[in-house]
């Protein structure tokens, strides 16, 4: 079997896998990263329709989910969103800000693997697509490696940056986490997370019309009594109904927070006292309809489902105003509860993951197993919505770079 002697061999040539590999390289160490892609950041390439949500200027730590949510801090600070920046602009790709901190590319999102590609090929950085790991193992101070092609590679540091379950129709697979279980690692409990959430066939039916409606919205999670404590943020963002449930980035984020079982609220008209509109409505002009006097404050076909819902018809004079009231509280805070996600055919990321406990904050070098080092989605660390994810994949990738 032919083999070869490296420094570094990464698995995953995805975002925290290529950037660890630009700086590992920089460092002069002797890089290969290898994927069964057949291309280098397909997930970037799809990122944020095509212009890749690159990174968010409000991230600081407390935008991530995880069991330990204090572990990515030190990476994090030690590479920010600025440093990142500084990077895309240093290669003269533009680039606009969304809402909420978001950071796209003006042109594409191929621009930023370029980006990636051309620095690791500067830093020296071997590249190898459409291949496969097929066996690991440690070979006392190294890690020997088997490849699909025949080969064998001999590494000082061994990598994992091979993401999570989410999308598997872009190769996505558990792989890493088989990986840290070989050596010992515990894996928490993962699940799709950043995902439309879907609703039980009665209910559909009945919001069937809305498919295709957007509203701005507030959402929180209901915990159940059962539920772990702890703080569940609210997010105020667009939510859009779907023909299996609710989507839109709002919901997106709250998907990581909630839990089968358990009901989410959902203000249709954050900032709006909808009663009091109504009520000052019907002062107003009591002759128009319920609907149309709901239609004033939320879509129109919105209107229409939730008036039906509550069984309310006729000209608001004629509705008694705790029923107006009621319907009020139906679209100011709507509970209700899905029964599932899409899963991991949507979910832009996996939640959960190696378990953090087991890795070095500093480094993300597994504490029992020197030379090994898990980073990007691959870890339990899960960012919100907004290129919070792929800083992440940033920082860790640049944290282990500078060490293994």
């Amino acid at each position: 079997m032919k083999s070869s002697d490296l420094d570094v061999l990464i698995v995953g040539a995805g975002a925290a896998g290529m950037m660890c590999a630009i700086e590992a390289g920089k460092r002069g160490r002797r890089v290969r990263v290898i994927d069964h892609a057949r291309a280098p950041g397909e997930k970037i390439r799809i990122s944020g329709g095509g212009r890749c949500n690159f990174t968010n200027t409000r991230t600081s730590g407390a935008e991530f989910l995880s069991e330990n949510p204090r572990f990515a801090l030190s990476a994090l600070k030690r590479f920010t969103q600025h440093d990142f920046l500084k990077m895309v602009e240093r290669h003269g790709i533009a680039w606009h800000e969304k809402t909420l901190g978001q950071l796209f590319c003006d042109d594409s999102a191929k621009q930023i693997i370029r980006m990636l590609t051309d620095e690791m090929k500067t830093a020296g950085v071997t590249l190898s697509l459409g291949l496969a790991v097929k066996a690991i193992a440690r070979d006392g101070q190294r890690f020997t490696v088997d490849l699909d092609d025949g080969t064998r590679v001999s590494a000082a540091s061994l990598v994992v940056a091979t993401g999570g379950k989410s999308i598997p129709k872009m190769g996505a697979t558990g792989w890493g986490y088989e990986v840290a279980r070989q050596f010992g690692l515990r894996v928490t409990e993962t699940r799709p997370a950043l995902v439309p959430l879907t609703f039980e066939p009665g209910l559909l039916e009945q919001l069937k019309p809305l498919a295709g409606v957007a509203v701005d919205a507030v959402v929180k999670a209901v915990p159940a009594s059962s539920s772990p404590k702890g703080d569940r943020p609210q997010f105020k963002e667009a939510m859009l109904f779907t023909h299996r449930g609710l989507s839109g980035p709002s919901i997106l984020q709250i998907s990581s927070y909630w839990r089968e079982g358990e009901a989410i609220t959902v203000d249709m008209a954050p900032g709006e006292d909808v009663a009091a509109r109504l009520l000052a409505a019907k002062t107003e002009n009591g002759k128009q309809a319920v609907h149309t006097a709901l239609g004033h404050v939320i879509p129109r076909r919105l209107a229409e489902v939730v008036c039906a819902r509550e069984g309310l018809s006729g000209k608001l004079a004629e509705v008694g105003d705790k029923k107006l009231r009621a319907m009020a509280e139906t679209v100011n805070a709507w509970t209700v509860k899905p029964v599932g996600s899409e899963g991991y055919r949507t979910a832009e990321v996996t939640l959960g993951g190696v378990d953090t406990a087991a890795l070095d904050q500093q480094t993300m070098e597994a504490k029992a197993v020197p030379g090994l080092f898990f980073i990007g989605e691959v870890a339990d660390v899960t960012g919100w919505l907004g290129g919070y994810n792929f800083q992440w994949a940033w920082s860790s990738g640049w944290a282990v770079g500078q060490t293994c």
